[in-house]
């Protein structure tokens, strides 16, 4: 029986393959830190539940101030010398 090479190269190819030494944990440890810095479980947190569209601004709004009141005391702390 002939195998097709066609349907086997149209195989779903995984996005990323990690092994480290055949060590599972170590690769399992590396995916969730890929995950966490590309915000998954953050979003999927915001997604368990519907947010209204005001809910969602007012978060956003939040967050906005809440990443300029942080630069705002990093270039304080820069202006003082103390980085």
């Amino acid at each position: 029986m002939k195998v097709n090479d066609d349907a086997v190269s149209e195989r779903p190819k995984p996005a990323h393959e990690v092994t480290v030494d055949h060590n599972v944990e170590k690769a399992m440890r590396v995916l969730k830190r890929k995950l966490i810095r590309e915000g998954l479980f953050k979003e999927l947190k915001l997604r368990r539940y519907y947010e209204k569209p005001s809910e969602k601004k007012k978060r956003k709004d939040k967050e906005s101030m809440k990443r300029v009141r942080k630069e705002e005391a990093r270039a304080k702390k820069f202006m003082n010398g103390l980085v």
